[in-house]
């Protein structure tokens, strides 16, 4: 019975491993079942029989990337009561984890109207959450509008990407951008060395 246990387990997780890697090269709306399935070396029924959703696969193929992953801790950043400070401690770990992770957030988030919906609000709330995380020490935070969209651009994969990515600015360098206009968005002006 274990023998019989450990197969179907290898089986599942080479399922989950084709799909992570497809996910990451061609994106979830490219990745068919069909594709995981050649990855994998099973047929598409034994696919259908270890998933029964898409759902289900992209929970599993989630789950398996995070955990090869540092992701971001918001918890230590609340350690931070200076709303600045609190700025660069979160943005560069969130940086930290976009940069290492950029390959798979690219296609997750470029193919995000195609994820399954509990994927999206999941991705949108995580979002929600670290905003809401470095907006917590700005006294003027609840009624400043200017200050919770600029801090939601900031905590944004596409704004990292622009920064690092497609301008080649390192992480430091876009965390200090970043802290700037937030502090600006804020009313205050922090001495931030260039």
């Amino acid at each position: 019975m274990s023998r019989r246990t450990e197969q179907i387990g290898g089986t599942r997780q080479r399922i989950v491993d084709a799909a992570v890697a497809l996910h990451g090269s061609v994106g979830p709306a490219r990745t068919t079942i069909a594709g995981i399935a050649g990855k994998a070396g099973v047929t598409r029924l034994t696919v259908y029989r270890h998933f029964a959703d898409d759902e289900a696969l992209f929970s599993a193929c989630s789950a398996h990337w995070l955990s090869q992953q540092r992701p971001p801790v918001p918890a230590e950043w609340s350690r931070e009561n200076d709303p600045l400070e609190r700025l660069r401690v979160g943005l560069s770990d969130l940086y930290r984890f976009y940069r290492d992770g950029e390959a798979m957030l690219t296609r997750i988030y470029a193919d995000l109207a195609e994820l399954p919906e509990a994927h999206r609000k999941v991705l949108a709330s995580r979002n929600d959450h670290f905003r809401n995380v470095l907006l917590e020490p700005f006294p003027e935070a609840a009624t400043n509008n200017r200050l919770r969209a600029t801090v939601s651009h900031g905590v944004s994969f596409w704004t990292w990407r622009s920064l690092c990515h497609d301008n080649g600015l390192s992480n430091d360098d876009a965390v200090d951008i970043m802290s700037t206009l937030i502090a600006a968005a804020a009313g205050t002006h922090p001495s931030i060395a260039p």
